[in-house]
This record gives C-alpha cells, structure tokens and sequence, in this order.
C-alpha cells in the first residue's frame, strides 16, 4: 500500500510540475506575440501564468524531497564519525518533517479562510482563490511524506552508508567509477581532487 502511495505522490509532483512550466511558458508567449504583434494583450494570462509557475514550482520541491535534489551543506557530515553522523542527519530530517507539517496545516487554515471570505480572483475568470492556494497544504503534505520515507530509510540503514554520496561521486558512478577504488592511478587522482573540491565548497559541488 505505501508503495503505491508513494508512486501515486510522484506520479501527481511529475505531472503538475511538468505541466505547470509547460503551459506556463506557452501562455507567456503567446500574450507577448498577441502584445508585439496583434497590438492585444491576453488579461487573465499574466496572473494564470503565475499560478502556473506557482504549482510548477511547489510540486516539483516536493518531488525533490524523494531525489534528495536540494541544497545541502554536508561538510560537517563529511569530517564526523558515521556513527555521529546518521543521528545528525535523523535529527534535520525530523525537523524538516515537523516544518513541513506545519506548513501543510497552516497552509489549510489559511484555504479555509479564504474560503469562508469567499476571495475571487477578478482577472482569471472570478476564479475561487482557494484552488490556487491548495497548493500550499496539497504540496508540503506530498514534501512531508517523502521526508518521513527518508527517515524509515535511514533509520534503517547502517550508521557506515547513511551519509548519502555527493553530486560528484554520483557522476563518477554513472562514469562506472567507484568512489573508494584505488587500483587505478588516474580514479585515485580523480577520487582525491573531487574530495578536495567537496571540502572547498562545502559540499555544494
């Protein structure tokens, strides 16, 4: 069940946020050709436009949450014991699972409120605010849940392979490079320089 859950919840980020920048930016365009070009402009474009942008963008930080795509500064990770380390990260996801929740329901309060106040939007069609606002519990919901797998996951995972690999280490996986082999010259010269960059920047390669 909580694989489909959680297929269902990715399958609902992807789609929005593709369809969100997609549509977007085709709305865009064809107001600054129907502006520059018919001498008209489209009145609710503008404003759909940014809503669109809207769910694009909070749907896909919530789909992030599942790549662990966002900025992360990992150097103290990186120099503590791994035993130190996976309670360090268990205690951040923790603290992002709670922020997030809370968003989530502060964010439904909010949409009751804006449904009671009964808030239109004037250019996009009288409108109803509050579907444009249901983003705000929908997404940070979906971000919570994904954050509460990564805690199972590194509750479950031992303390010597919870800290997950950097963006470099995954490219030179992809490469077939493993980051701990050392039988070859030039992959311990590539291993040491991509340790000493990660060190440099703070884990934000």
């Amino acid at each position: 069940m909580f694989s489909f859950i959680s297929k269902l919840i990715g399958f609902i980020n992807q789609t929005i946020a593709a369809f969100g920048i997609t549509a977007g930016v085709a709305i865009a365009f064809t107001n600054v050709v129907a502006r520059y070009v018919f001498d008209a402009s489209l009145v609710w474009a503008t404003e759909l436009t940014i809503f669109l942008f809207l769910w694009s963008v909070f749907f896909a930080a919530a789909y992030c949450f599942k790549k662990d795509a966002h900025i992360a500064v990992t150097v103290v990770l990186d120099v503590v014991p791994t035993k130190i380390a996976k309670p360090m990260l268990l205690i951040s996801h923790i603290v992002t699972f709670f922020f997030l929740l809370a968003v989530a329901y502060y964010g439904y309060e909010y949409l009751l409120l804006v449904a009671e106040l009964d808030e239109r939007s004037i250019d996009l069609w009288d409108m109803p605010m509050w579907i444009v606002y249901l983003v705000i519990p929908v997404s940070f919901a979906f971000g919570a849940y994904r954050v509460a797998e990564k805690i199972v996951h590194i509750i479950k995972t031992p303390h010597d392979k919870v800290v997950p690999e950097s963006e470099a280490e995954m490219v030179l996986a992809e490469l077939g490079v493993k980051h701990d082999d050392d039988s070859n010259k030039h992959v311990k010269e590539l291993n040491d320089m991509v340790k000493e960059v990660e060190k440099k920047t703070g884990g934000m390669l």
